[in-house]
């Protein structure tokens, strides 16, 4: 590709043909602030946040979509440009309910940061008349509090393009417009399949996660409760994030520490049930493959995707794995097996879970979710909610030594680990199905092929005599047009891992947030996946099939994968929805 070559601040800068002014600057180390604008998704320029100065043009142009060009000459703080920004911002203000002390963001709001860095003071100078919202705590996992938007439409846009939903979108005109759903149904009432994406990229505190880390303290302050806590393997790839750490720091050691001084009286790795999940979907799909079961089997995992399958393809509802989800698998192991083994009731122990997704906390109220007539799960935050109670105890993070899960479900392997990657799930199961079909563990245990940040892989694998034609895809809109496909006979496979996360769990709606500035010139997908891959490399035990722990549970109360005991207790059913947006 050609390049262009133009001055920006004076500065010679050479950037690729077709770049934007944005782009440009970016490789000159010069970054232009935004609000509306998310690379490859929202590129709109409503906001005029990016403005900046061009030599001859008429006027200020939004460098987010206007097009760098040979010979041009931009200036990116000309004092005009900064009051327009700062006239921008104030104008944004005026209709903003401004109550940063008590919002969930504060401190980490990108129009926050914007008023602080171009000197807006709260002096209310356009403020008038106001519209005012009622919140929506419809939904299950999360609120909407139009008092806070700003219109940017970067949570639509990520609804709608990245993820094919589009339960959100601008309602009204002029000054009543507004972020709403149709009709202004509440969001609970609609198609919303709990993914979080919108909260992931929402600038402001407009939309967040319902915060259950009051019920949290309050469990463990209850004397008469077991209290138990279970992390995902994404959730030790991001949440460094949130204190100051690079992007992709494995922070796994300090977690389990901060864990335990929060007073939970066992801390447990959920790998140990990807591990067991393992060994129940890699049994089931050998079950379906070598009996004519519906095929393609499609994993489980994601509970994201689970509803967005019984919404939108309620026809393939068969075709979804049976197994309960790792999240799910343990608890319901927790209140079954290790109750008996420590010989509590079931109804005293809280079993809580820290997930980087948003939908856990939509899962763990679906039904056949209580193996042991309690729920699997009891309280499912997010690894943002992990990080603001260890803020709100005082634990010093950064300081923490590192310490080891607790026995005995702490064991498990680098398949587990990489259940947080899209591509993971299919990788491990593909791990422990070669090794059965063989009867030897593969010489090789990586699957590259599965591998990636891209919306759709596809492989095919011989084994033992036998092609096996997988598929992978993330984020809704993906998975879309992979089914669709799939339907239309278009294409023909044993096996599809779906995750509803664009890049899977580690870009889960329950991440640690991150700005625009950061998410369009940063894959957040691949740093964090890096980390999941490199303790999958550096375990010792890297298939499902040889975690000791698992077996031992086998031997002891399961039987063997697929037993009748190991469908009452890990498996669960789905139901057929309609859509309603």
């Amino acid at each position: 590709m050609e390049n262009i070559n133009l001055k920006i601040n004076g500065v010679d800068v050479s950037a690729p043909a077709g770049s934007t002014i944005l782009e440009a600057a970016r490789i000159a180390n010069i970054d232009i602030p935004t609000l509306c604008f998310l690379k490859d998704i929202n590129a709109i320029g409503a906001c005029r946040i990016c403005i900046v100065e061009v030599k001859g043009a008429r006027s200020l142009v939004a460098s987010c979509v206007y097009p760098a060009t040979e010979g041009m000459e931009v200036f990116t703080n000309t004092p005009k440009v900064l009051e327009s920004r700062k006239k921008t911002v104030q104008l944004i203000l005026s209709t903003h309910e401004r109550k940063c002390l008590s919002c969930v963001r504060s401190g980490d709001c990108e129009l926050q940061k914007l008023a602080k860095d171009l000197k807006v003071e709260d002096e209310g100078y356009f403020d008038g008349v106001k519209m005012h919202y009622e919140i929506d705590n419809s939904a299950a996992h999360m609120y909407r509090d139009n008092n806070k938007c700003i219109l940017c439409r970067r949570c639509s846009a990520v609804c709608g393009k990245v993820q094919g939903i589009g339960v959100i979108g601008a309602n009204e005109r002029g000054f009543k417009t507004q972020i709403s759903s149709a009709f202004e149904m509440g969001l609970g009432e609609t198609s919303c399949v709990s993914c979080g994406q919108c909260i992931a990229v929402c600038p402001t505190g407009a939309i967040s996660e319902k915060d259950n880390t009051s019920e949290v303290f309050a469990a463990l302050a209850d004397p008469s409760k077991h209290v138990i806590v279970q992390t995902a393997p994404a959730v030790r790839s991001a949440l460094g994030e949130a204190f100051g750490l690079p992007i992709g720091t494995n922070v796994q050691g300090k977690m389990v520490t901060a864990l335990k001084m929060l007073g939970f009286a066992k801390i447990f790795d959920t790998n140990f049930a990807a591990d067991l999940t393992i060994m129940e979907e890699a049994h089931e799909f050998l079950d379906r493959v070598q009996n004519g079961g519906k095929l393609p089997l499609i994993t489980s995992c994601s509970p994201g995707w689970i509803k967005y399958c019984e919404h939108y393809f309620p026809d393939m509802t068969e075709n979804l794995s049976s197994c309960k989800s790792p999240q799910q698998m343990f608890g319901a192991i927790a209140k079954t097996y290790y109750a008996e083994k420590i010989g509590i009731d079931p109804k005293d122990i809280v079993m809580v879970s820290v997930m980087p997704c948003t939908a856990k906390k939509f899962e763990i109220g679906r039904d056949d979710e209580n193996a042991a007539g309690v729920p699997d799960v009891d309280i499912a935050i997010t690894t943002r909610e992990l990080s603001r109670m260890i803020e709100r105890a005082g634990i010093k993070f950064l300081d923490l030594k590192d310490s080891t899960f607790d026995d005995p479900m702490g064991e498990s392997t680098g398949a587990a680990v990489i259940f947080g990657a899209t591509g993971g799930v299919m990788e491990a199961a593909l791990r422990t199905a070669v090794a059965t079909l063989t009867n030897a563990d593969p010489a090789s245990v990586e699957f590259a092929d599965v591998r990636g940040v891209e919306g759709i892989k596809e492989a095919s694998y011989d084994v033992a005599g036998m092609t096996v034609k997988v598929a992978v895809a993330s984020g809704l809109g993906n998975a879309r047009e992979l089914l669709n496909k799939v339907k239309n006979g278009e294409a023909d496979y044993q096996f599809i891992e779906i995750m509803g996360c664009p890049g899977g769990c580690v870009n889960g709606g329950g991440q640690p947030q991150q700005p625009a500035s950061v998410r369009n010139f940063t894959d957040l997908r691949a740093l964090r996946a890096k980390a999941l891959y490199d303790m999958d490399n550096a375990s010792a035990v890297r298939m499902s099939h040889n975690n000791e722990s698992i077996k031992k549970l086998y031997a002891e109360y399961l039987g063997e994968p697929g037993s009748h005991k190991a469908h009452e207790i890990l498996h669960t059913t789905y139901v057929k929805r309609t859509v309603n947006k």
